[in-house]
């Protein structure tokens, strides 16, 4: 085996473990209206959430993601990810309409028996967030393996991030923005089984009872205030 080739096919291997290499159930992208109506705006300060998901076997980085808390909107940019279901709102690889159900159920849906996911959190100026916004809305749908070359991209391109070093390996990223001042960090760890589809089809099942519930509970008061009215 010639230097190259030895050299290629370690890149490869360690593609491989860095993970972003299952196909992600891609649906068509939602409309701009779709996009619009599914606008969430948290009240907490402007902030970037990396998100690093990790074996628990093989200790090797797994998937790269950043929930980014603009004060327009807050999205997630999940490059080439696999969290996809009826009810999240996406257009190439950015989830709109990240609520704190929505952010918990992400979180959850990758921590599971083989997995944890590191969480590392930085405050930044509006404007920034903004620009990462911006940044991650035209940056198109992201090709398999390249979800941290797409997020280490996105974060070196910041005011503050100029540190950043673009990277194919997730706790490589991670351990880059660890060095940067101001950065928070958690672990999220569950013990559901492996088939992250599960976590994603009773997530279906509880969004579906609940807007069933809403319509009912809509229904209803229609109907008190039809009665109120004739009476």
């Amino acid at each position: 085996m010639t230097i190259r080739a030895a050299v290629c096919a370690a890149l490869l291997a360690g593609l491989s473990l860095a993970g972003c290499t299952t196909p992600s159930a891609h649906a068509p992208n939602a409309t701009p209206q779709e996009v619009a109506a599914a606008a969430y705006r948290h009240d907490g300060p402007p902030a970037i959430t990396l998100y690093t998901m990790i074996n628990n076997n093989s200790e090797a980085g797994a998937h790269s993601s950043i929930m980014i808390n603009a004060p327009s909107q807050r999205v997630i940019f999940d490059p080439a990810g696999s969290v996809r279901a009826k009810y999240l709102v996406e257009s190439d690889d950015v989830l709109y309409g990240i609520t704190p159900r929505i952010e918990d159920f992400y979180e959850r849906a990758h921590a599971r028996e083989t997995y944890r996911v590191r969480i590392q959190r930085i405050e930044v100026p509006a404007d920034v967030a903004e620009r990462a916004l911006q940044i991650v809305e035209n940056y198109g749908a992201v090709a398999q393996t390249q979800c941290t070359v797409a997020t280490s991209g996105v974060l070196s391109q910041l005011r503050g991030f100029e540190q950043i070093n673009r990277t194919w390996f997730p706790k490589n990223l991670a351990e880059q923005l660890a060095e940067m001042p101001g950065v928070t960090e958690r672990v999220v760890r569950e013990n559901d089984a492996d088939d992250k589809s599960v976590a994603i089809s009773e997530f279906g099942t509880e969004q579906a009872t609940m807007d069933s519930q809403g319509q009912s509970g809509a229904q209803t008061q229609a109907q008190v205030q039809q009665g109120q009215a004739v009476q």
